[in-house]
């Protein structure tokens, strides 16, 4: 499934604290987001669309008691990967990088997710299903002949409830569980080597373990008429794509014969420190490119030298050599 485990040196605690602070801005930009995400619920009033009365899609019961309450889905989207990433780690290939890789992903991912759920419920301001009933407008009410009604016609007293009543797009439940699930998902997906061309069915019931449980949560949010079909829809996408997105930031695509191992490190390696696997994915490109004598030669001192146990980040060069070959090109 996975190259064996290997007897790996010693990290020095100096060289180890130089890998994390050369990851400082990811985390800062995390735990950012995170700020961000749980601010706006507390000091951004949104949006509210005007709705009608007459609309049956509205006129659903407010569900005092929810199947997936907000602490089951933190447990759910970020407790539950945050302990059983560890556990695939440790039954793996045991990296203490795949460790922080696999955990700065997940803070990523659902803090992409959570910020850019919370902009979009915010600026739609789109009425749930149970709005209605939050908004208790007054007995025998209609709406003017010519328009539609507008919040200022509700008689509720417990503002929160009135407020979350115009959050219904996209899904939040749905974003993060399947930001978080998702994640996970593909982590599995990369240790098992999901597309190894062998065809193990239990590695997808495997993969698609957490995307179930997800869609479970997703589905939750219709049967307690708290959103619309096309939030729980777009939620469910949004989430996965930032999974997806967040995994691909520090680990390799999961046709990869590397793919169960993160990317190296952005800080140059110690050759002393850290032995080299050059050599096994010097010969894994050849195979790839089935030319291994076209393959030029190269020097010793630019040879790829990466931790044991990570993969070679592709290296295009600096933005500026890049974006001066698209403009040669371009002429």
């Amino acid at each position: 499934m996975y190259s064996p485990r290997r007897e790996r040196k010693p990290v020095g605690s100096l060289r180890r604290r130089k890998l994390l602070l050369s990851y400082a801005p990811d985390w800062i930009i995390t735990i950012l987001l995170g700020v961000v995400f749980f601010s706006m619920d507390q000091f951004v009033h949104g949006f509210w669309r005007d709705f009608s009365v007459k609309d049956t899609s509205l006129r659903h019961p407010y569900a005092v008691h929810e199947r997936v309450p907000t602490v089951a889905l933190v447990f759910i989207c970020f407790v539950a990967p945050l302990v059983i990433q560890p556990m695939i780690n440790f039954v793996s290939i045991r990296s203490w990088w795949d460790l922080h890789n696999s955990t700065l992903g997940l803070f990523l991912a659902l803090a992409m997710t959570g910020v850019i759920t919370q902009f979009t419920k915010f600026t739609v301001g789109r009425p749930r299903p149970d709005v209605i009933d939050r908004c208790q407008p007054p007995s025998g009410y209609v709406d003017p002949p010519f328009g539609l009604s507008t919040a200022a016609i509700c008689t509720q007293t417990d503002m929160s409830i009135l407020k979350d009543g115009f959050r219904s797009f996209p899904s939040g439940h749905s974003s993060l569980s399947f930001a978080g699930l998702g994640f996970l998902a593909f982590y599995l997906a990369g240790k098992l080597h999901l597309f190894d061309h062998k065809a193990h069915i239990i590695k997808v019931w495997l993969f698609l373990t957490p995307f179930s449980a997800a869609a479970l949560v997703a589905i939750s949010r219709t049967m307690d008429y708290r959103h619309h079909w096309q939030d729980v829809l777009v939620g469910s996408i949004l989430g996965t794509v930032m999974a997806y997105l967040s995994y691909r930031q520090y680990y390799p695509s999961l046709a990869s014969e590397f793919c169960h191992e993160p990317y190296s490190p952005r800080i140059k390696r110690e050759p002393e420190v850290l032995p080299l696997h050059h050599q096994r994915y010097s010969s894994a490109v050849s195979e790839t490119e089935h030319e291994s004598s076209a393959l030029p030669a190269q020097d010793s001192t630019q040879q790829v030298q990466v931790p044991e146990g990570t993969v070679p980040r592709p290296d295009p060069g600096p933005l500026a050599e890049i974006w001066r070959r698209s403009d040669a090109s371009a002429k």
